[in-house]
This record gives C-alpha cells, sequence and structure tokens, in this order.
C-alpha cells in the first residue's frame, strides 16, 4: 500500500460518481475534502454524511468541494442516500464515488488489510486550489469523525495561507495567531521591536 504525502500533488482521479463522472482536475481553483467510508447502510457512515450533508453550505461558502467514496456500486450509493432522506429528512448534496475496482481508494491509501481487505477506512483529504495534498486524516473503523474539526482545521489553513502566518492548538477565528520565529541572531533582537506578544525569541503571537 501507498500513501500520498503532505504538500505533494495528490493522485490524479477520474470516477463515476452519483452526479456523473468526475476528475481531481474539476475542482481546480477550489478546496476539495475527499472522504472515504467502509461501506454504505453502516450506521456510522451514515452519521457522518448528515454531518458532511448539514455543512456542505458552510463548506461551499469557504470555496470547498465535498467529494464521498466507498467500495460501493452507484446504486448502492443512490439507495443508500434515498433511504438516509427517507429516515432521517437529510439529502446528500455532493457526489459518491463508485470505486468497485478500488483503484481511488488505492491510489490514496484507504485501504488498510488489517481493517478489512475491500473496505476503505475513514480517511479524510485536503486538497487544495492547486491540486496539492494539504492534510490527510485517518480514524477507526468504529468510530465516526468530527465535521467541526474539519471546518475548524479548513479555515486554519486558509487562514494561514492568506497571513503566512501558524496557528496554536485549538486556534478557531478570531483567536491570536502564531508568528514565523525569526532565523539569525539578527531577526531575533528585531523581532523584540516589532510590536508582538512574546513569551520569548521564539514564541511569538498576534491578532488579525
Amino acid at each position: 500500500m501507498s500513501l500520498p504525502r503532505i504538500n505533494e500533488a495528490a493522485p490524479a482521479f477520474t470516477a463515476n460518481t452519483t452526479h456523473g463522472p468526475r476528475s481531481l482536475e474539476d475542482y481546480k481553483g477550489k478546496w476539495l475534502i475527499l472522504f472515504s467510508h467502509p461501506a454504505d447502510f453502516t450506521p456510522v457512515c451514515t452519521t457522518e454524511f448528515m454531518g458532511f450533508a448539514r455543512k456542505a453550505d458552510l463548506f461551499k461558502s469557504m470555496n470547498c468541494e465535498l467529494l464521498g467514496l466507498s467500495i460501493d456500486s452507484i446504486y448502492s450509493h443512490l439507495a443508500w442516500m434515498q433511504s438516509i432522506k427517507n429516515n432521517f429528512g437529510v439529502e446528500i448534496p455532493f457526489p459518491i464515488i463508485d470505486d468497485i475496482k478500488m483503484e481511488v481508494a488505492q491510489a490514496y491509501g484507504m485501504i488498510h488489510p488489517g481493517a478489512a481487505d475491500t473496505q476503505a477506512v475513514r480517511a479524510t483529504f485536503f486538497i487544495d486550489p492547486e491540486g496539492k495534498l494539504r492534510a490527510m486524516v485517518y480514524y477507526p473503523m468504529s468510530n465516526g469523525r468530527s465535521i467541526d474539526e474539519f471546518v475548524r482545521l479548513l479555515q486554519a489553513m486558509q487562514t494561514s495561507d492568506a497571513n503566512k502566518i501558524a496557528t496554536p492548538e485549538g486556534w478557531t477565528p478570531g483567536c491570536d495567531v502564531i508568528v514565523p520565529p525569526p532565523k539569525s541572531p539578527e531577526a531575533i533582537e528585531a523581532r523584540k521591536g516589532e510590536g508582538y506578544a512574546m513569551k520569548d525569541w521564539y514564541f511569538a503571537t498576534k491578532s488579525l
């Protein structure tokens, strides 16, 4: 099994989905969250899909599209989507990849033999508008993901890109951000007069 690597180009793909053919190229200029689930008609996955659906408009407002995947057919996906709508009143607005041949799952390292031979683990990939993989998160089969955390992570990465800063643990919009540490003795001395909140030469924060 090969794994894609952060800050490198995300593996290209073309696949059939519940919304017709999709390729990585279709999402150029936008963020993409590509996420896999072990199987359709499973309870934990159902809660996750409803969570993504409820936040779909928020992701879209952040220039981010959602794309699901499992080792199931289009027909299974469509039936599951209808079941979610009928039983929970939630419509799934994003495409789901039909990956029966496991081509996308293998390219993204979604198949872990210790979990199941033909099931994709709960993997989530953040791909930026240039097609670069920026973050990936894996969960065990037994535990659902936090969609709120994915919103927070996307906000943090977009803020870092726009302002050339880092964000501390648990950062949310409105909190102070971390200024990159200086890289020379001269820069350390200059940092003291730059107006940041400093704990030490390497730890300085500011508000945006």
